[in-house]
């Protein structure tokens, strides 16, 4: 608990890092929230910066956002009018999770699955068919598996639907979850089969071997763990490679989560609805990086913090 405390101690200024690096680098990008093709009349702008207080000087509005932002409030949508950014998270918000949700779950599963089986028939016919898939998998980035399985899978078998989103509904989510999911399958596939192998040629294994245990029993009590310890590093970089993906994968797929908002957002310069999209993607980052490090010490004993 002790740990536990300091690491979340130690978020409140990293937070506060990636919140002012991005509010200053935000406003140092060129354009403006308001502007467009045609020129707005001097007194019209004046009126719009003075409603959103882009008027005030920069550390005016600084001090006023992280006042604003202590109350948990990210501010109003400079372009989404009549909408705050709290308004538009919690629109996109549980379908942007549900996506990343599934798409990890269907990567870590399948990937040390694939993991195990591969270290288990070592340089067979079996491993190398999951090292290649594995392979393919890093090959291909998202934006083309995902328009390349839409083709086959939407318009050519009409077995799901090519975009669009349906609550309740996991047809109209499979073919993006498995576009994002691939990438970290194949890297936790391969860590696996790496860690696997490690964990079999330990003297502790041969031990168990030795005293007769079923050979199930011995991957799965005694080699499987700390096979998983890479894996677990893996983790936060895995989430991180998730959110980034579902970028793309919600706009091709036409899926009303928070990634389009913050590419939206971005091209729009819509200063609060990128910050305050920022700020959500870096506290999960925190928080998966948080659980990966207790999750050490449950996979192995000799790493657990202390004192």
């Amino acid at each position: 608990m002790r740990y536990l405390g300091r690491r979340l101690a130690a978020a409140i200024p990293t937070l506060f890092i990636i919140v002012t690096a991005s509010f200053f680098l935000m406003r140092l990008a060129p354009g403006g929230p308001f502007d467009r093709d045609q020129r707005l009349p001097a007194e019209v702008r004046a009126n719009i910066d003075r409603a959103y207080g882009l008027d005030q000087p920069l550390l005016v509005q600084y001090g006023r956002y992280l006042r604003a932002l202590g109350h948990g409030d990210f501010g109003p949508s400079f372009r989404y009018r009549d909408f705050s950014v709290n308004e538009l998270i919690e629109q996109g918000l549980p379908v942007t999770a549900e996506l990343g949700a599934l798409a990890l779950l269907l990567a870590t599963v399948a990937g040390i699955a694939a993991g195990v089986i591969a270290a288990l028939h070592r340089r067979g016919l079996l491993d190398r068919t999951l090292i290649t898939l594995a392979a393919l998998g890093l090959a291909v980035p998202t934006f083309v598996l995902l328009p390349a399985l839409m083709l086959v899978f939407g318009l050519e078998l009409r077995w799901l639907p090519v975009a669009g989103w349906e609550s309740g509904s996991l047809r109209s989510l499979l073919l993006p979850v498995v576009a994002l999911a691939l990438p970290p399958f194949a890297f936790i596939a391969r860590l696996t089969r790496s860690g696997m192998l490690d964990a079999l040629a330990s003297p502790w294994i041969r031990t168990a071997r030795a005293k007769g245990l079923s050979w199930r029993r011995i991957v799965l009590r005694h080699a499987l763990k700390p096979a998983l310890v890479p894996v677990s590093g893996y983790l936060p970089p895995a989430i991180a490679s998730i959110m980034t993906g579902s970028l793309v994968v919600e706009s091709i797929a036409g899926l009303p989560g928070i990634g389009r908002y913050l590419v939206q957002g971005a091209l729009n310069r819509d200063y609060t609805l990128v910050l305050g999209m920022v700020i959500l993607y870096s506290s999960v980052l925190i928080v998966a990086g948080l659980g990966v490090d207790l999750l050490y010490g449950w996979l192995d004993p000799r790493i657990r913090w202390r004192r």
